[in-house]
């Protein structure tokens, strides 16, 4: 935990391109579940859970993190909701998932390109903190 949030500290939010951006242009491999024209998923390379595959938009428009949404971006952030709905059931998580967007250094977030965590397999616990 203490790494993460070390990087999440020296990530610096811009809108320069992201590890996600080089996924998305097929730069770097993943292991693909789901893509459409707007969005990509991926299964996560330090899954926190059975299933964890992160959702990001293919177009990032200077949403690098929910507290950067606009207007502009109701659709995108409607999309990526939607497509964790499809891929839980794809992934056959019928007793239920985890949707996580960590937002700022405080939040954890360590790549400045808004993205939806899709967590399942196992019984989540509260407080997730």
């Amino acid at each position: 935990m203490a790494s993460e949030k070390e990087a999440a500290f020296a990530a610096t939010p811009s809108d320069a391109p992201t590890v996600f951006d080089k996924i998305i242009k097929k730069e770097i491999p993943s292991t693909v579940v789901y893509e459409d024209d707007k969005v990509l998923a991926f299964r996560d390379i330090n899954p926190q859970a059975p299933v964890h595959i992160l959702i990001v938009p293919k177009v990032k428009d200077g949403l690098t993190g929910l507290s950067k949404a606009e207007e502009r971006h109701f659709e995108i952030l409607g999309r990526l909701l939607y497509t964790a709905k499809l891929i839980a059931k794809q992934e056959r998580l019928d007793d239920g998932f985890r949707i996580v967007i960590n937002d700022g250094p405080y939040g954890c977030q360590s790549v400045y390109h808004i993205h939806v965590h899709l967590l399942g397999g196992r019984q989540m616990n509260w407080p997730p903190g």
